[in-house]
This record gives structure tokens, sequence and C-alpha cells, in this order.
């Protein structure tokens, strides 16, 4: 789905190399944006707090790697969805050099682990430690969404480990599509499933669905607790205090950003529509929000964006 231009948001080329080093002055924000519908929305609502305030937002619709590299050199400055600990490898040797700057933890509630049918957890199914005892109800089978993702990466090394007895179970590796197909699906006939889940995303508001158990920690402390961090390029945030301000208070619940998800994802609707429309209808957090934070010129950023509307 390609995004719309609007006046404060700008898709530029699909790889830096295209684009050439950044020409950012200081009231230019260029936000890498993989093609994830959550970071889609949640970059269009900064876009439309950050226009009345004297900023242009360029976004950069580019993979996750390219971002970092981005990141590092300067040619892009923010980035508003570093997941960890799935892009840890990434993320670490940046930051172990001081190369990038962790801003805020923008989504609370973020989680990612292997979830059933509400069915079956009502069955008895409530822990990776249930699964190999029913093996066959599964046919030893768990959908994962691509060989090399980090969830992929982190099931193979549990069945390579045999750990919770999956050495023999197999991973169906297709696309996060074909895995919530085959989802959907096996709830509609109320047939045993096990898949990768995570949240936020529209799954979670469409699908009777509940996470696994896992004392082991496969995927991550807590259970697969994960954070969604809002990076910038050390450089970048050492001379952009206001900014650096605002991307500390720019937060949302895992609630609010599956509705963001479903409404751009499942729904297709406009993503600036979308992003106006949990705006207008939520302004005491974005008052929060903005707290603190002021326009180009110096002035209050809430009154600002207030009559913007």
């Amino acid at each position: 789905m390609r995004i719309p231009l609007t006046a404060a948001l700008i898709t530029l080329p699909l790889t830096l190399s295209m684009a050439g080093p950044a020409q950012s002055d200081d009231d230019t924000v260029n936000i890498g944006v993989p093609a994830w519908p959550g970071i889609t929305v949640k970059t269009e609502i900064a876009s439309q707090l950050l226009a009345p305030m004297g900023y242009t937002v360029n976004t950069r619709e580019v993979g996750i790697q390219i971002i970092y590299e981005g990141l590092e050199t300067g040619d892009l400055d923010v980035f508003p969805g570093g997941w960890l600990p799935a892009q840890e490898p990434l993320y670490t040797p940046l930051d172990e050099s001081g190369a990038i700057t962790t801003v805020a933890n923008n989504v609370d509630g973020a989680q990612m682990t292997l979830v059933v049918p509400d069915y079956l957890y009502e069955q008895g199914i409530r822990s990776f430690a249930d699964l190999d005892d029913n093996r066959d109800l599964f046919d030893s089978k768990i959908y994962s969404f691509g060989a090399g993702s980090a969830a992929s990466q982190v099931l193979d090394k549990a069945i390579d480990n045999d750990a919770w007895g999956l050495g023999n179970w197999q991973l169906a590796d297709t696309s996060v599509v074909a895995m919530l197909s085959a989802a959907r699906n096996a709830i509609e006939r109320e047939e045993p499933i096990v898949w990768v889940g995570w949240r936020p995303h529209w799954m979670n508001l469409e699908f009777d669905m509940r996470y696994l158990d896992d004392p082991k920690n496969l995927f991550g402390e807590n259970n697969g607790e994960s954070q969604v961090l809002t990076l910038m390029g050390t450089p970048y945030a050492d001379s952009h205090a206001n900014l650096v301000s605002f991307f500390e208070n720019f937060t949302f619940s895992a609630e609010e950003q599956s509705w963001m998800i479903n409404e751009f994802g499942q729904k297709e609707r406009a993503p600036d529509i979308v992003a106006r429309e949990w705006l207008e209808d939520h302004p005491e957090r974005v008052q929060a929000m903005l707290e603190g934070v002021t326009t180009r010129g110096g002035d209050p950023a809430w009154p600002a964006f207030e009559a913007s509307l």
C-alpha cells in the first residue's frame, strides 16, 4: 500500500544511496520508516504534531539494516521502530559505540511469543510445556513468518536444543500474511494451531487468542516482553534538544498502536486520516506529548497544534 503525500509527510527514495547524503537542517527531521503499518501511522502522527511547530518530516521508506546504517552516518535522524530484543544484532554495536541515542520506549506492553486460540487455552494448553504432550494435535508444527526472521531464529534454536521437547517439531515458515491466514482459517474451524504472535498488531483485536507462558524465556525476559525504541543519531540528538523532548513524550500503549495497525493495515484507511482521527480523539494525550516542547520560534507547542485543529 502506497503512502499518500501530505504537506507534512514526504516519501523519499527507497534507498539512502539513491538519495545521497541527507541535507537536514534544523527544521527538517528525516525518519526511517520500514514497511510496517504501526510505524507508518505513528510517523504520520509525529508529522502532524511537528508541522505546526515549524518542522518538516521527511520519511525514508527503507529496510531495517539501511535505517541503522543511516542513523550511524547521519543520513537519517530518527527511527521509532527499534524493536528489542529482536533487533539486538543491529542495535547493540551502534549503542555500544555511542553512534545512536536511545530516546524512549514508545510502546508500552509490547510482546512477542507463541500464541494459541482461546479454545485451546481453555482446554489446558497454556504453556510451552504443554506443547509436546499435544504434538499430535498440532501435527508437530509451529507457524512462523519467514526464514531468517528473529522469531524463526529463536524457534530454530529451540528445536536444535530440544527446548520444551520441541526437538522433533518443524516450522511452517511462510510470511506474516500466510501465517495469519492459517491462524484465521484454523480459528474459524476451531482447529488446533500454534503460531508466533506479537503486540502491538491487529491480530490482538481480531483473533480470540492467548499468549503461552514460557518460564525459559526463549523469546526474551518476562515471556517475550519487548521494547519499541525511538532512536536518534547521537550528533543529531545532541544538537536538537527540543526534538529529544518531543520524542521522549511520544509514546503509546500496545492497544493504541494495535488500533492504528488495524485501521491502516486491515481496513486500508489512509494513514493521514487515521493519524488525524487519533489526534482529535485524544487531546489530553497530545497535550501531554507536547509538555515542555516548543515551536521553532520558542513558543509553547500545544497552543500551536491546537490552533491547527
